[in-house]
Parts: C-alpha cells; sequence; structure tokens
C-alpha cells in the first residue's frame, strides 16, 4: 500500500530526501489482534541525520488492511504526517542500537477485524519523503501464502499455457476454490497444500480463495495474451484520451500514445474488468497511436475503466512488463486511496465509489459517461458567454487555497462568499492548483491528472458553478498551473516507470523512469526540481507539447477561466543538467533560449483559444533570466492586448516600511503592466507576522493592534501604484498567524517545516469582519481597490515615489500636474511612527483638495501648508474629488438605522428602495423590497444574536452598509 496520505510538495522546491529501507521484526509472529507485541528496527537501518531528527525521535505511521490488502484505514493515534502523534514515538534502546513499540493490535487500531497491519517509520515530520519503506505483517494464525505465480502478478503469454498454482496455510485445514474470470476451475478442496494446473486460453483474471471458518483469504494472478499487433487507422478526428460521439452515445473511442509499448488491452466495468481479445487496442499504422471504441454503452451511466500496457519487446532492465493505469487525458478519476475520505466528507454527491465500480482492481481508474446529463455537463449563463476580463493594468488578483479558506475547504464555500469577493471590489480571483492532486490535503502542486478536477473540493460542476458566479459579478477566475513536473500516480511516470522492488510504483531512490519515456526526463534538467520533471523538448513527437495543449484546451474551453498563473517557469528547459558547466543553479537562473521559445508557443497556443487571456509566469527572474521576463512581457504586447505578465515579490520592502523603517517597494510595478506586484503570496511570510514578530529595529514588536492600524496605509501605497496587484487571502483581514503555523498550532521552520500544513479558520470563527481593526482593513482596501479599478488616474497615470524619509513614504500618480477638470492628480502620504505626524503636505498645487477616502475637503493656500497624520495612520489627496457613487455620499449624510442593537425589528431614517441583511462573512440572510414608508419596521426576529451588515440601497442603486447588533 503506498503511503500518500498526506504527500504535500513543497512550492519552495526543496529536494526530496531518500526513502530509507528497513526490515522490522514483529515478535511473536504469527500474533492474534489480542495479544501484546513488540515491533523491532535496527538503529543501523536508519541515518537519523538524513532526516533531522535530533533526539531519536522517531515515529511509527501504521495502518490497517483485510485479510485480502483492502484499505480499512489508518491508525487512530498517527496524528498528522506532518506532525504524528506522541502516542506513536518509538523508544530507542542505546545498549542494542535498537527502535522499539509494543501493543496490542486490536487496541492501537481500535480494530478487532483486520486481517493485515501496515507501518512504516518516519521523522515527526514526513514531509520531503522523511521516511521507510513500508512494511506488511499478517494478524491471526490463519495465514495463506501464494507461492506461485506471485500475487498481483500478470503474467504474459503467446499461446495457451497451463497455469501452475501452488499455494498454502497456517492454522489447519482450509477450503481452496480457483476461479477463472468468476468461474470455478479448481475445487472446493480441503487442504493445507494446494496445486492446479487449469489451462488459459484468454485473457484471465484468477482468484484463488482460501476459507477457515468465517475468514476467506483471496489471492488475486492475471495471465494475459499478446495479441500481436491489430494494426488498423485511426479514425479522423479522434484524440488522445476519451472521443465522445455527438450522435450515437452508445459509444466512446478512447485513443493512447505509448511508443515503445508492445500492446494494450482496456479493462472497464463495462467488460466486468476481464479484456477480451475484443478488447485489445488497435495501433494506427501512421501515428502508432492505439485506439479502440468501446460500444453498447448506456447513456448517462457512469463506466471506468484502465489501460493494461504491455511490453515485451527490448525492455528496459527494471521496466514493468505490465502497467496499469488510468488515461493521462483523464477530466475525472477514480482513486482508491483518497475517495474514501471523500466520500466520508459528503462532499462530491454521487461520486461513484471506487469498490463498486472497479471491485477488486488498484490505483486509479478514469470515469466515462456519455449523453446529456453527463457529469461534465454544464449550462453556462451569459454573464459567463459574454464576460470581458479586466484590463491587465486595472488588475487586482485575490489568490487563495481552496482548502485553507473555508472550514469545509470546498468549491461550495467559495460560492457562498461571493459577496466577501465582491465587496472586497476585487475583480480577479487566482486559485492554487485545483488539477487532480495526490492525496486530499494539498497545495496542489503535486498534480497527476493535469486535466481533472481535484474531487475533495467538490463535483465539476461546483467548480464551474463557482467560475460562472465569478463572472456575473464582474470577476476573472485564473488558475495556477504546475505544468513543470509529474508525481508517481501520473500516467505520464507509470507507463514507462522502473520499479526495482516490484511494489507497483517507481523507484524511491535513483531514477523514477526509463529512458524510453517520451514524456520525462530521467535527470533533472532544472536546478528546482520536485517530482517527475517533464520534457518540453523531445522531438520529433514531442507528447509532452501535446499534453499541456490540451490541459490548456481543457480549462479555457470546458472551465471557461480567464487566465493561469504558470508555476515554476525556470523548469522549462532542457539545458542545465546536474552536471552542466558553471554548476546547475547558474545555469537555471542564465538566459535560456529554449526556455524563452517554449513558453512563448504556450502563450500562443493560449492566445489561439482566448485572445485576450490572461497569461502569468511565476519565473521572479534575476540576471538573464529576468532578461527573459522582460522579453516574454513585450511579447506581442499592444496595449492591453497579449504580452506575458510576471510575478514581482516586494514582500521585504513593505514589511521594513511597515516596520517604520526604510523599504524600497519602488519595482512593485512597471510601465509595461505586465508585472504582478505583491506584497504577500502563498510562498512569502505574511507581513503582519514580520511585523509583529521581527526583531531589530521594529516599532511593531509584540504590538497587534499597531500593526493593525498600519496595515490600512500598507494598502495605500501598495494598490494605488497604476498596473496589476495581487493579494494573499485574508491579507485583507490582517492575517498575523505564519505562513509556517503547524498542524499544532506551533511555528516551525525546519524539522518540521510547516508552511504546508493546514491552517486553521480564524477569520470566520473569530468574525475578524466585525472586529474593529481588522475590519477596517478591509473596508478601506475594499476603498481603495475601487478607486484603483475605476479612477482613470490610477489606471493610466504616471507614478513617482519618495521613500527617503523614513517612516513616511509618498506616492503621488498623475496624468497632469496642473489642475484640471477631472481627477488628475493623486497623491499618499504615510505615517508609520509612533507619533502624530505634522509636516508640509507638498501639494503640487494651491487650491481645493479633496480626501478621497471621503471627499472631504481642504482648502491649499501654500503648497507648503501643514497636514497632520495619525500614528499609523494616511492620507490620500485628490485635486478633485472621487467620481465614485457620489449618491453613495449623500446617502451617508441622511440615511441612519435604528434602533441599535435590536432585539427584534429595525427601521431606517430615509428615503431607500431595498434593504439587504447579510452576515458578518458576507451571506445574505435577508432581503425587503417595495419599501412602503420611511418607518417601516424590518423584522430580524428569527436571526440569531450576533453581528449584522445592513445594505441601504436608494432609487438610484446607490447604497450605504451599516452595522446591526442583534440580541
Amino acid at each position: 500500500m503506498k503511503k500518500i496520505f498526506l504527500l504535500l510538495l513543497f512550492s519552495t522546491f526543496a529536494s526530496h530526501a531518500q526513502v530509507q529501507t528497513i526490515t522490522p521484526t514483529v515478535t511473536p509472529n504469527p500474533f492474534e489482534r489480542n495479544q501484546s507485541i513488540t515491533i523491532t528496527v535496527q538503529g543501523s537501518q536508519i541515518n537519523e541525520a538524513t532526516w533531522g531528527v535530533t533526539g531519536n525521535a522517531l515515529y511509527l505511521w501504521a495502518w490497517m488492511q483485510d485479510v485480502n490488502g483492502n484499505a480499512l484505514g489508518d491508525c487512530p493515534t498517527n496524528g498528522t504526517w506532518t506532525a504524528s502523534s506522541e502516542a506513536n514515538r518509538l523508544t530507542y534502546n542505546s545498549g542494542t542500537d535498537t527502535y522499539t513499540i509494543t501493543f496490542i493490535p486490536q487496541t492501537f487500531y481500535n480494530n478487532t477485524v483486520f486481517g493485515k497491519m501496515g507501518f512504516l517509520v518516519k521523522a515527526k515530520d514526513g514531509s520531503g519523503d522523511k521516511k521507510t519503506n513500508d512494511n506488511i505483517f499478517n494478524v491471526g494464525a490463519f495465514q495463506m501464502t501464494l507461492s506461485s505465480p506471485t500475487e498481483n502478478s500478470n503474467t504474459i503469454i503467446s499461446t495457451s499455457t497451463n497455469a501452475s498454482v501452488v499455494a498454502s496455510n497456517t492454522g489447519g485445514a482450509a477450503t481452496y476454490t480457483l476461479k477463472a474470470n468468476g468461474v470455478t476451475v479448481s475445487g472446493p478442496t480441503t487442504t493445507t497444500f494446494f496445486t492446479a494446473g487449469p489451462l488459459v486460453t484468454q485473457n484471465t483474471v484468477f482468484t484463488l480463495e482460501c476459507t477457515q471458518g468465517a475468514t476467506t483469504i483471496v489471492k488475486r494472478f492475471s495471465y494475459i495474451f499478446n495479441p500481436g499487433i491489430i494494426s488498423q487507422a485511426l479514425p479522423a478526428g479522434k484524440l488522445d484520451g476519451i472521443n465522445y460521439d455527438a450522435a450515437d452515445a452508445t459509444k466512446a473511442t478512447l485513443v493512447l500514445n505509448a511508443p515503445y509499448k508492445d500492446f494494450i488491452y482496456v479493462a472497464g466495468s463495462f467488460n466486468n474488468w476481464q479484456p477480451t481479445a475484443s478488447h485489445a487496442m488497435k495501433k494506427d499504422p501512421t501515428t502508432g497511436k492505439f485506439w479502440l471504441e468501446i460500444t453498447g454503452l448506456t447513456p448517462g451511466q457512469a463506466y471506468a475503466y484502465q489501460y493494461w500496457v504491455c511490453d515485451v519487446t527490448s525492455r528496459p532492465a527494471n521496466s514493468p512488463a505490465v502497467v496499469k493505469t488510468a488515461d493521462p487525458f483523464s477530466t475525472l478519476v477514480l482513486s482508491p486511496f483518497d475517495d474514501p475520505q471523500i466520500v466520508t466528507l459528503g462532499v462530491y454527491p454521487g461520486l461513484p465509489v471506487y469498490a463498486t465500480i472497479a471491485p477488486g482492481q488498484e490505483r486509479e481508474v478514469t470515469v466515462l459517461q456519455t449523453g446529456p446529463t453527463a457529469w461534465w455537463n454544464y449550462t453556462w449563463s451569459t454573464a459567463t458567454t459574454n464576460f470581458v476580463k479586466p484590463k491587465k493594468k486595472d488588475l487586482v488578483i485575490y489568490e487563495a487555497l481552496v482548502r485553507d479558506f473555508d472550514a469545509n475547504r470546498t468549491y461550495q464555500d467559495l460560492i457562498n462568499k461571493i459577496d466577501y469577493f465582491k465587496n472586497l471590489k476585487i475583480n480577479a480571483i487566482q486559485l492554487m492548483p485545483v488539477m487532480e492532486f495526490e492525496g486530499n490535503e494539498s497545495w496542489g502542486y503535486n498534480t497527476v491528472f493535469h486535466m481533472a478536477a481535484d474531487k475533495r473540493y467538490g463535483p465539476p460542476a461546483k467548480l464551474k458553478e463557482f467560475i460562472d458566479l465569478c463572472h456575473q459579478n464582474g470577476i476573472a477566475v485564473i488558475l495556477d498551473l504546475a505544468l513543470n513536473h509529474v508525481f508517481g500516480r501520473s500516467p505520464l511516470e507509470r507507463m514507462w516507470m522502473l520499479d526495482t522492488d516490484n511494489d507497483g510504483w517507481s523507484n524511491g531512490t535513483g531514477y523514477k523512469v526509463s529512458a524510453e519515456n517520451p514524456y520525462c526526463n530521467q535527470d533533472a534538467m532544472h536546478s528546482y526540481n520536485v517530482g517527475t520533471d517533464l520534457n518540453h523538448f523531445r522531438e520529433p513527437d514531442n507528447l509532452t507539447n501535446t499534453y499541456t495543449v490540451r490541459t490548456i484546451q481543457t480549462w479555457i474551453q470546458d472551465y471557461k477561466v480567464d487566465g493561469f498563473r504558470w508555476d515554476l517557469t525556470k523548469g522549462f528547459t532542457n539545458q542545465c543538467p546536474p552536471a552542466v558547466s558553471g554548476g546547475q543553479e547558474t545555469c537555471t537562473n542564465g538566459y535560456r533560449s529554449d526556455r524563452v521559445a517554449k513558453l512563448k508557443w504556450y502563450a500562443d497556443k493560449q492566445w489561439e483559444l482566448d485572445p485576450n487571456f490572461l497569461v502569468i509566469f511565476e519565473h521572479l527572474g534575476n540576471g538573464g533570466s529576468y532578461d527573459e521576463e522582460v522579453e516574454w512581457t513585450n511579447y506581442l504586447r499592444s496595449g492591453d492586448v497579449k504580452g506575458i505578465m510576471q510575478w514581482r515579490k516586494i514582500t521585504d520592502g513593505y514589511a521594513n516600511i511597515m516596520k517604520g523603517n526604510f523599504g524600497d517597494v519602488s519595482g512593485v510595478t512597471d510601465p509595461s503592466n505586465r508585472f504582478v506586484g505583491y506584497a504577500e503570496s502563498h510562498d512569502e511570510e505574511r507581513l503582519m507576522y514580520k511585523a509583529i514578530h521581527d526583531g531589530g529595529a521594529n516599532q511593531t514588536f509584540g504590538d497587534l493592534t499597531k500593526a493593525l492600524q498600519r496595515l490600512p496605509a500598507i494598502g495605500a501605497i501598495h494598490l494605488l501604484v497604476p498596473g496589476p496587484k495581487m493579494i494573499w487571502h485574508f491579507g485583507e483581514l490582517g492575517w498575523d498567524d505564519s505562513l509556517w503555523t503547524c498542524n499544532a498550532g506551533n511555528v516551525s521552520f525546519s524539522a518540521p517545516d510547516c508552511k504546508l500544513d493546514t491552517k486553521p479558520q480564524p477569520q470566520w470563527v473569530e468574525n475578524w469582519l466585525g472586529d474593529t481593526n481588522r475590519g477596517a482593513v478591509y473596508n478601506t482596501w475594499s476603498k481603495l481597490i475601487d478607486l484603483k479599478i475605476n479612477e482613470n488616474v490610477f489606471e493610466n497615470g504616471t507614478y513617482a515615489w519618495n521613500l527617503a524619509t523614513v517612516g513616511t513614504p509618498r506616492l503621488d500618480v498623475y496624468t497632469s500636474t496642473s489642475q484640471t477638470a477631472a481627477l488628475s492628480y493623486a497623491f499618499v502620504r504615510t505615517n508609520f511612527s509612533n507619533n502624530t505626524l505634522v509636516t508640509s503636505g507638498g501639494f503640487p498645487f494651491i487650491g481645493t483638495w479633496y480626501n478621497l477616502m471621503d471627499n472631504s475637503t481642504i482648502e491649499v493656500t501654500s503648497t507648503t501648508q501643514s497636514i497632520s497624520i495619525e500614528p499609523g495612520g494616511f492620507r490620500l489627496y485628490g485635486n478633485k474629488p472621487t467620481t465614485l457613487a457620489n449618491n453613495d455620499f449623500n446617502l451617508i449624510n441622511t440615511v441612519s438605522l435604528y434602533p441599535n442593537p435590536t432585539n427584534g425589528s429595525f427601521s431606517i431614517k430615509g428615503q431607500v428602495a431595498k434593504v439587504e441583511v447579510y452576515s458578518i462573512t458576507g451571506q445574505k440572510v435577508k432581503s425587503f423590497e417595495s419599501i412602503p414608508s420611511e418607518d417601516y419596521q424590518f423584522d430580524v426576529s428569527d436571526l440569531s444574536n450576533g453581528v449584522y451588515l445592513v445594505k441601504a440601497i436608494d432609487s438610484n442603486n446607490s447604497s450605504k452598509s451599516m452595522k446591526l447588533i442583534k440580541q
């Protein structure tokens, strides 16, 4: 059983440590569930230093299987993968240099029916492969051993053959029954030693059942006939993966490109997972692609299938003769590893159950479903079909991780919070990878099926509903895309994997794939690799290009997304092998011509499908690689059209300013309007944490309130700079927990590195939006974003910085340096100090100036006229009032809410046409229309006690939001 329960991928791209091999002993053996046992591991077999382990702190990670090897769950005292429970810590015995742990299995596992006990040894934080190999021990005196053939083996034959089946059992006589494709061919026979030699004339899945009392042990093995090459032309227009027939929902054509493989069968629920000769794939003589038309399908019924990929000719050493794998072009896969938890959580209603649709199978299977009720169908609103993307220079992107956005960790959580996004006024949401990844709790960069939406977050229809809802509210959706590498469950790795220990997975150490692999490099060709490096340059048949383009097409055409953020673009090169002259790191950060050309080509493919598609690279270039960024930025750029956008990190600069020190943030934008500036991202420490916890010259050290009071000013000198910007989720509420917060609540930057741990949800549980200081950040940033997006000066203005005066950086943005009839000059003055700042305003010219946060006025008679700014505050002055929601300012003066607090109803003073009541998390809970009179009683007696937001809307659709306390 492959241990991938909480496999998490470092987006910082650290190299993985090697898995260490142990051969533990269990005393006594055999043993019963209610018997005390001791597991012993020789200390000489584990190099603790390679895992960063101190104090001999090693832990048992344990799981259960039934007698037939099917998963039954983890040991309840495991803890988490990155924070093992102390209950599972092994005892180190210095005299014998051994690690031991003693327990009663049924008590330890809290289970009385399991038949196999699995475990490995790991560091407390098991990320980065800080673990040993898996070990499985049988439980109970009754055990059956299949000596020949090997359990789960696949034997390829060319002619009819007599199988040699040899098995034995312990615990006394048992009853054996051998079945071939479900039909009994030998037995029942009662014995302790069983032999049989059935004739095999076709593809046969054998099951040997051994029963003693109420327990039945089942072993499986297969014989697969080599059908030879079945040469037949691939029908025109068929693509890799599933090809549905628009005119006939009873059939579908499967296509697989598998160079160097000899023959392939399709096994699925439509043939009871027992493919006959009619399910051997044909081979196109021109392209070499394998294909098969599946007929007799019932429209609307979900089917599942796998490819049995077979190799007998010039097979590389340690390359399996048979690999069973899902379709690499899957858009929905079922997993025996991940799906049980998904079903238990209830986050994917109607998900086909793996054990039901694929009984007795292993590893992922692909779902196929025809007809108008198929899972992939969705009716898009006109808001999506007619959606106009925000201008690149106006973008305010909200980066979010579905897993850590809300407690249920689903797409529905995002749907429920659409008003939270809308009220913040952002115009783009960027989701960290949502493509099918290994495990159920991950950042998503360990992607294995790039065209399938991960099921832990909900059905694909829910993701489409969220995208559609965003478009209805003027918000673009950008997806994070990790196409630099794949992980072990991916068919791109599996079909050409090397499996030295024959455990059905690619090697844990050494090369993971053979040199034949048309998708993957054996050696990573850059210095930041994780997983298996994808080769985007293997010519002439560049299958990785095909896979990448199909991925692009899937998300643009099927999911209607508006952009991609391409992860780790420095990895898209084949010019930097490990032994490259000058060093791999230097090479990777230099100018790489193959990388420049390839990523331009991929940009073209996106723009062919959508000329206004948002293409963003995470390159973070320096030296030669920065020259690449400039070249991409200018590629086909014309006004707001095309030109590749780049991530631009300015974390330290903003953090230093917030602490009251000098910080250079001038690089947060670029005149090209193609650099996405940010102070925080999923990879960077929180500004608030740095402000509160960094030592040295830091005025906000240990002071949460002071740091929160300075955060609105940070927004002013970040969001108002012309050009695209990004914020990382909950920065707008002053998230102050470290990015390295562990599951246990502590902070750890190494051993363990808790960066990838699942985070809590204090922003909702503690009602941050209702907190005075945190709510002020959200509301101020909302106003600033509104100004940035909608006022011409912040869209098209020239900007200038004055950062020299420590503690009071200044930003000027202007389209004219003299008075005009419209808002054409705005400047921000800040005060990142502990004292009130009284200083020369530095007004560009005299006259009436306006505080753009509330349109209040100041009469300026001298350009050096003094202004006063409170500690941690800022002023945003403009030469004209903002044109945004001018009626809103009238409402502020005329509309009020009373009584407040209330225990049953409230009234609104002033003329309003509609009133809406929202929970503090942004969900609409009440709505009142056609208000008959000014003294109308708005009944909220049915609402729970707490804080709500009341939105009053007049006949001009102007609005005002007011806080209401229900008690």
